[in-house]
């Protein structure tokens, strides 16, 4: 365990706070080794700047549809500068971002058919409940 680097000197509840997320996430973050647990100072874990931006950056990667492996080494990436690594991961996150947004185009055409049909005042049975028994 690390002393955090940096002018902030947080507790963990203030972390959260300023990032936005829980103290567990915080916690949950530094158990899948993505944030450092700093050392005690006077017997309270003190976040520094540092950490701060880091749980930003892990948090934005994570909006951004990356797994925690993959931010990982988006972490270990920044560091780095490895530019053509950090490329090509963005890359692949869009390719599955845009296979992602089709099938959710397919699904609200077909619900949006679905939906036509339920309105056109034909008896029988609602066609978006029986297609969602099939």
């Amino acid at each position: 365990m690390v002393q955090s680097q940096g002018a902030l000197p947080l507790t963990i509840g203030k972390l959260a706070a300023a990032a936005g997320v829980g103290v567990e996430t915080i916690r949950f973050y530094q158990r899948k080794g993505l944030i450092e647990q700093p050392t005690r100072d006077s017997g309270i874990r003190r976040y520094g700047s540092e950490d701060l931006r880091r749980l930003r950056f892990v948090r934005q990667a994570q909006t951004a549809g990356f797994t925690l492996a993959e931010i990982r080494e988006l972490l270990a990436l920044d560091a780095s500068d490895d530019r053509p690594r950090a490329r090509a991961l963005a890359r692949a996150r869009i390719e599955a971002l845009d296979a992602k947004i089709a099938e959710l185009q397919q699904a609200r055409d077909a619900l949006s058919r679905l939906a036509t049909q339920c309105g056109d005042g034909r008896g029988g049975p609602c066609p978006i409940l029986t297609s969602f028994g099939d």
